[in-house]
């Protein structure tokens, strides 16, 4: 475990096989259906690749956005903006966004209601962490990984500062390295 980590929450053997499972049933659900994965940068990268490869089936693209409401802040700023759109049109197709986290749903929401501007024919949202009590908005997820404490969170692809995105686990940073 890093030295910065108060504490592993998920292990790299435990986010696999979630992800596996995703996969599956993300395959099932969409079987022989035109289907395009949406992901956020930098945050969702690695569970979007391995989400990707659990997928097991040739009917998948995808693409990437960046947003941003963090910056190197501990906390959201609550105002969103596009740093890369889209370079494929989606209207007519089904949609999946695919989320690193979903914490107060402000930068959700905002994607959200972006894409569906777009006219998919169908938009739902996986999530890898899902903190539970934390939401701002309405926002659902129709595919979660797991649920996660109310703590600042960081490994697979989760940064600090752009750091700690290369753990192959999730952890809980101590607040001392971004107090």
């Amino acid at each position: 475990m890093h030295e910065n980590l108060t504490k592993v929450l998920f292990t790299e053997e435990e986010i696999s096989k979630r992800v596996k499972e995703l996969g599956a049933q993300i395959k099932k659900d969409y079987e022989g259906k035109d289907l395009i994965l949406i992901t956020v940068l930098r945050g969702a990268f690695i569970f979007m690749a391995d989400l990707v490869r659990a997928i097991d089936t040739d009917e998948v693209e995808m693409d990437f956005m960046a947003v941003s409401s963090y910056g190197a802040q501990a906390k959201t700023s609550g105002i969103v903006r596009i740093l890369k759109d889209l370079d494929t049109n989606i209207e007519g197709r089904n949609v999946l966004i695919v989320e690193d986290i979903l914490d107060s749903g402000v930068t959700l929401k905002y994607l959200s209601k972006n894409i569906k501007s777009r006219n998919p024919k169908s938009l739902e949202v996986v999530t890898l962490l899902l903190k539970e009590g934390k939401q701002e908005t309405d926002m659902r997820c129709k595919y979660i990984g797991f649920e996660c404490e109310d703590a600042f969170v960081v490994g697979y692809g989760l940064d600090y500062a752009e750091k700690y995105r290369n753990l192959p686990y999730i952890g809980v940073l101590d607040p001392k390295a971004y107090s």
